[in-house]
């Protein structure tokens, strides 16, 4: 090959997340959005209550970390668990939210690899989603769990409802700014 054919050849060098590992800098800003996602929780969650929504702003913190960094479905699964680990911390029910945390953000991450992906919509609808996955299966089975009878689930509907149309709400109005910092 010449010297000139060479020069104008252009490299391309795949990261690690094209490799389908989550690179270092990925895994910090999950990190980050989940530890803060659960100072809110702790300050602010509780604050909130007393209004009848109680936000659930680990379940918003990993759904912009899924929009924001675009795992594979498996790795958006594996951000759920790490968020169920966090929840550990506050939960009512030990160990319930591994199995509602997975299927919230497996929803969050099916929505980023669909060809919805590159809607301006898809921070609302996607958070909205996954919240309502989370909060109705964490709703039905905290009540079996629980030993209530299962209309009382009837009851909870509204509080799921109106923490999922304040999930995505809260997304839809960070994404843009959380874009922009992270170069996305």
């Amino acid at each position: 090959m010449s010297e000139e054919n060479q020069k104008n050849q252009v490299r391309t060098v795949k990261t690690s997340a094209e490799q389908g590992r989550l690179g270092v800098s990925q895994l910090i800003l999950v990190a980050i959005l989940l530890a803060a996602g659960f100072i809110l929780n702790m300050i602010l969650g509780n604050a909130l209550a007393i209004t009848g929504i109680k936000p659930q702003f680990l379940i918003a913190a990993y759904c912009l970390g899924i929009l924001l960094i675009c795992p594979s479905v498996s790795q958006g699964v594996l951000i759920g668990l790490l968020a169920a680990v966090v929840c550990q911390l506050t939960t009512s029910i030990p160990g319930l939210n591994f199995l509602t945390e997975a299927a919230g953000a497996l929803v969050m991450a099916l929505f980023v690899v669909s060809p919805l992906a590159h809607k301006k919509a898809l921070p609302f609808v996607g958070a909205f989603c996954s919240t309502l996955v989370s909060g109705l299966l964490f709703a039905f089975l905290g009540t079996l769990i629980m030993g209530a009878a299962l209309p009382t689930v009837l009851v909870k509907l509204p509080l799921v409802f109106g923490t999922a149309i304040f999930n995505a709400i809260v997304v839809q109005a960070l994404i843009i700014p959380l874009r922009k910092v992270v170069g996305r």
